[in-house]
C-alpha cells in the first residue's frame, strides 16, 4: 500500500489542497462569525464535500479519457457561457450565474478547465506548430471565444484569468519571443499610460526596441508597434468609456487615499488588516478588522486578510508556502511527464492558479486594482472551489500517469 501511494498518489499535492481548503473554511467561519452570515460557512462546507468528490474523480480517471473528452468539455463550457447570458441571474451587474435555491453556479469557472484541456488537446498534436500563423490563430481562437463570452456578462476579472493562463501555454508550445512580446505590449503601454506621460513614453521606447530585436519582419513589427502606441494614446478614451464602478477601481488602485470612504475603502482596510496582524496575529476570532466587519463581504475577494490578521505573518506565510508548493509541483510535473497533452495540462493549471494567487493577493495588498478575482480554495464560492479542486485533481492524475506517453 505504501509503495502504491508513493508511486501513484502525490501526497504533497493532496495535503496542500486539503490544507488550503481547511484554511479557507476556518477563514470563512471567522469572517462570517459576527456578520450574521453563518449560512455562508455551511454552504462552503457543502461545496467542499462536492469538490472533494470531483477532486478524487479526476484523480483516478484515465488520462486518455480526459484527453478524449477535452474538446467536448470545452464545447460544453462554451454552450453554458452562451446559455447563462440568456437565462442567467444578474449579480452585481454581471449576468454570470445560474441559481438553484440558495446555491449558485458560475459556468465561467468551469470554462477555465475546459479551455486548459482544449489547448492541451490541440497543441499536443504532432502536426501543430505555433510558428505557423494559421495554427497560432486557431490557438488564439480557443482562448478568445470564452473571453468574449465572459466579457459580455461582463466579468473583466475572469476574462483576464483566461488571457493570463494562455501566455505560459503559448510559451510552452514554442511561440516566438516576438509573439509573446506582442501579446503583452499593448496592455503594458496602457497600464503605463495610466501613471502619466513619462511612464507611457518609457514603455513605448523600451517595448519598441524589444520588438525590433525579436523580429526580422519589419512590416509586422511596425504594425504591432503602431497598435501598441494607438492603445496607449487611446487609454484615456477607453477609461472614459468604462462604467463608473470600473473607473473608481482604477482610481483607487492609483491612489487609494483619494477616496478613503469610497472606492479606496476596501484596499485601505485590507492593508490595515494585513499589517495589524504582526508576526503571530491577533488570535482566531479576535481580528478587529474581520470581526467588526470593516471590509464588506470579506469572505469573498479579500479573504486573505483573515489569516493575515488573525494568524499574522506566520499565517500569511503558511498560505503562500502552500500555494508555492502547488505551483512548483504543477511546473515540475509539466516538465517531467512523458505525454505532451499532460505537459500542456500541467502548464495550463500552473498559469491559471498562479494568475489567481498573484492578482488576488496583489489586490489585498493594494498593488493591483480590485477586479473581483477570488483566492483559490479560500474565497467563498462553490464554482471557484470545485474548479480549483478539479485542477489539483488533474495534477494528481499527471503524477500517477507521469510515465505514460
Amino acid at each position: 500500500m505504501t509503495r502504491y501511494l508513493r508511486e501513484y498518489f502525490d501526497l504533497r499535492v493532496f495535503l496542500a489542497t486539503l490544507a488550503l481548503v481547511v484554511i479557507g473554511l476556518v477563514s470563512i467561519y471567522s469572517a462570517t462569525y459576527d456578520a450574521r452570515a453563518s449560512e455562508i460557512f455551511w454552504r462552503q462546507l457543502t461545496w467542499s464535500g462536492i469538490g472533494l468528490v470531483a477532486f478524487l474523480l479526476v484523480t483516478f480517471l484515465p488520462l486518455r479519457t480526459i484527453q478524449y473528452v477535452a474538446l467536448g468539455t470545452y464545447a460544453l463550457s462554451l454552450l453554458m457561457l452562451v446559455i447563462v447570458l440568456l437565462l442567467g441571474k444578474t449579480v452585481a451587474g454581471s449576468t454570470s450565474w445560474f441559481t438553484l435555491g440558495s446555491f449558485g453556479f458560475q459556468p465561467s469557472e468551469f470554462a477555465k478547465v475546459g479551455t486548459i484541456l482544449a489547448l492541451a488537446a490541440f497543441l499536443s498534436r504532432s502536426d501543430i506548430s505555433l510558428r505557423n500563423p494559421k495554427h497560432l490563430a486557431l490557438t488564439a481562437g480557443i482562448v478568445v471565444l470564452p473571453v468574449l463570452l465572459v466579457m459580455m456578462q461582463p466579468d473583466t476579472g475572469t476574462a483576464l484569468i483566461f488571457m493570463a493562463m494562455a501566455f505560459p501555454v503559448l510559451y510552452w508550445g514554442g511561440a516566438s519571443r516576438f509573439t509573446l512580446l506582442a501579446l503583452v505590449a499593448a496592455p503594458a503601454v496602457a497600464v503605463a499610460a495610466l501613471f502619466g506621460t513619462t511612464p507611457f513614453f518609457l514603455a513605448v521606447i523600451i517595448l519598441g526596441i524589444l520588438l525590433a530585436l525579436t523580429s526580422d519582419n519589419r512590416v509586422l513589427t511596425a504594425a504591432v508597434f503602431s497598435m501598441m502606441v494607438m492603445v496607449g494614446i487611446s487609454t484615456q478614451s477607453i477609461y472614459d468609456g468604462l462604467k463608473p464602478y470600473q473607473q473608481k477601481r482604477i482610481d483607487a488602485f492609483l491612489d487609494p487615499s483619494a477616496d478613503p470612504l469610497g472606492a479606496g475603502y476596501n484596499i485601505l482596510q485590507s492593508t490595515v488588516a494585513i499589517g495589524s496582524g504582526g508576526v503571530f496575529g491577533r488570535g482566531y476570532l479576535r481580528g478587529t478588522q474581520t470581526q467588526l466587519n470593516f471590509i464588506p463581504e470579506q469572505w469573498t475577494d479579500f479573504i486573505f486578510c483573515v489569516p493575515s490578521e488573525e494568524f499574522g505573518f506566520l499565517g500569511a506565510t503558511l498560505v503562500l508556502v502552500l500555494f508555492l508548493l502547488l505551483l512548483s509541483r504543477s511546473l515540475s510535473l509539466a516538465t517531467t511527464v512523458k505525454s505532451r497533452f499532460a505537459s500542456f495540462v500541467g502548464i495550463g493549471v500552473w498559469g491559471t492558479l498562479g494568475a489567481h494567487v498573484l492578482i488576488n493577493i496583489g489586490m489585498s495588498l493594494g498593488l493591483l486594482p480590485v477586479i473581483g478575482v477570488p483566492l483559490p480554495f479560500l474565497s467563498y464560492g462553490g464554482s471557484s472551489l470545485i474548479s480549483c479542486m478539479i485542477m489539483t485533481g488533474l495534477m494528481m492524475n499527471l503524477y500517477a500517469t507521469r510515465k505514460e506517453h
